[in-house]
């Protein structure tokens, strides 16, 4: 019996087989900061057409960088299940982006070195709410 059309082989350039083990990216550095940049220019136009001022809350939004972060947290999450990690696999999932991606490594360890987050966004403060 021959297998279904498409079964167990790329059918275009750059499709990934079913049973491939290799690690995937999710998308080039590039591409990611221009997604988080544009999510971030909608967050703060419309808190602005909410009337909130910018000087309240500026300060609290994350970086392009640290958005790209979240982002690729939360597709690890994602994978899992949709478990949210403890602390200890937060820091491994967090470490292993600096990993992939040597240019987050800066925001990566922002969000894993702040004593007292502050920020309702930071992945510390949503694991010590858990």
């Amino acid at each position: 019996m021959a297998p279904a059309p498409g079964v167990g082989r790329s059918t275009y350039a750059g499709t990934v087989t079913a049973n491939d083990d290799t690690p995937r990216r999710r998308a080039s550095l590039e591409l990611l900061r221009a997604e988080a940049s544009d999510e971030l220019a909608v967050l703060i136009h419309e808190r602005l057409r909410g009337g909130e001022d910018p000087w309240d809350f500026m300060e609290d939004l994350p970086s392009v960088d640290e958005l790209v972060v979240l982002t690729l947290r939360a597709d690890n999450i994602f994978e899992n299940g949709g478990v949210r990690p403890n602390r200890s696999r937060n820091y491994r999932v967090l470490r292993q982006i600096a990993l992939d991606y040597p240019p987050l490594t800066k925001a990566v360890w922002r969000i894993l070195g702040e004593e007292e987050p502050h920020r309702r966004w930071d992945a510390n403060v949503r694991l010590d709410a858990s």
